[in-house]
């Protein structure tokens, strides 16, 4: 049987409960995923490429440890189909939270598989308890001295607020 390699892109910047929440949903589609840090010149991440690659392989470690050695993470710039290709991956996995999310990852999958027909988009709905987590409120919230505990996985918090004390 063909291993299955599914990428799951994106900032991560940081790994959030949603984007953990997907990862498990995938790994129950895939037999390997690549979480694809997607690098974007003229953005400036609060964490840098290898704290973020570091926070994703304790979050793995701790949280899943399991599925640890089914999970690779690396760097993309450009087109996601192009990195998919890249690593031998045939599954584009993509978190939904709403139906916002859902207009826009369709439009995606769209134009991806006009580029990519060998390549299948696969929908993972966030849980209810989730949904309304974004990495953007989370670096927000920590920003302004806020708790995040229970928006990140354990291990990301504290590296999240040293990033933001004062």
């Amino acid at each position: 049987m063909t291993k299955r390699v599914a990428i799951y892109a994106g900032s991560f910047d940081p790994l959030t409960n949603g984007h953990l929440d997907v990862l498990k949903g995938a790994l129950a589609v895939a037999d390997e995923i690549i979480v694809a840090i997607g690098i974007q010149p003229g953005k400036t991440p609060v964490f840098s490429f290898e704290e973020r690659v570091a926070l994703i392989e304790a979050v793995a470690k701790s949280e899943m440890p399991e599925a640890e050695n089914r999970l690779r993470v690396q760097a993309f710039k450009g087109l996601l189909v192009d990195a998919a290709r890249e690593h031998g991956a045939s599954i584009m996995i993509r978190g939904l939270r709403d139906g916002t999310d859902l207009d826009y990852e369709m439009q995606m999958a769209g134009m991806n598989e006009t580029m990519a027909p060998d390549l299948q988009t696969v929908f993972i709905p966030a849980s209810p308890s989730v949904r309304t987590i974004t990495a953007t409120l989370v670096r927000q919230i920590a920003a302004m001295g806020g708790e995040i505990g229970s928006f990140v996985p354990k291990v990301v918090a504290p590296a999240l607020a040293a990033k933001f004390k004062s």
